[in-house]
């Protein structure tokens, strides 16, 4: 049987792409092309010793990548030896999961969010404005499987937008951004019930997202909605080089 929770991960790489995976011994080196940490960092499928550490190292610097590593459960070894080096932890993380039937008991209401693909222009620029630039929009193009865009409207204006895409029945999340000027009104919540309709009429069984343990807001809703942890990590990212 496989493992719900490796399902989940394997579901970042396949709703959140990277241009290129990479073997590179025990490890998996990301190609990022430019679109931050989650679709550029090297993850371990075992233990891993100091050559291999330097392998990976090399590698990710001949694409031009600062190194940088994602730690989850059980590699607590890895995690130490890369303290030892120096490396710095960065945004520890939690995934969330939820049975997408469980959002759906509630109508969206008209006009309130929108399902599509390819993103508008209103959309690309409300992604501009959040930092979620051109790099990262490469990203969501990579995806393949079925993928959409969401487009939250309030008052008949842009309120928020998100992107979405299935990987093994693992629906997953990336990219929600709610306008400054429309937040706490409840739009977060619609487009999260939105995913869940889209998620179940695509077949997924499971709804995931991502979200830093600093943003208490973020966890806050989730859990107020019913996700729950299945699983969580942090990156290690290698000090700044000098010459």
């Amino acid at each position: 049987m496989t493992d719900p929770t490796a399902r989940v991960f394997a579901a970042i790489d396949g709703t959140w792409a990277p241009r290129r995976i990479i073997p590179e011994g025990p490890f998996l080196l990301r190609d990022g092309d430019g679109g931050g940490k989650r679709v550029s960092a090297a993850t371990a499928r075992g233990p891993v010793g100091a050559d291999d550490i330097d392998r990976a190292e090399a590698g990710m610097r001949a694409l031009g990548q600062r190194p940088l590593f994602q730690l989850r459960a059980g590699d607590e070894d890895l995690d130490a030896a890369l303290a030892a080096r120096g490396y710095d932890v960065v945004d520890p993380s939690i995934v969330l999961t939820i049975d997408p039937v469980r959002l759906t008991d509630q109508p969206i209401p008209r006009v309130t969010v929108f399902t599509l693909w390819e993103p508008l222009a209103i959309m690309t620029d409300t992604w501009a404005r959040a930092g979620v630039g051109p790099a990262r929009l490469r990203v969501m193009h990579r995806v393949e499987g079925p993928k959409t865009a969401l487009l939250a409207r309030h008052r008949d204006m842009p309120a928020g937008v998100a992107f979405m895409g299935v990987h093994d029945g693992v629906a997953m999340l990336h990219a929600l951004e709610i306008l400054p000027h429309q937040r706490r009104q409840g739009m977060a919540q619609w487009v999260m019930r939105a995913a869940a309709f889209w998620a179940r009429d695509h077949g997924a069984d499971t709804l995931a997202v991502i979200c830093t343990q600093a943003n208490e807001g973020a966890n806050a809703l989730y859990a107020s909605m019913g996700f729950l942890p299945v699983g969580q990590y942090h990156y290690r990212q290698h000090p700044e080089e000098t010459s």
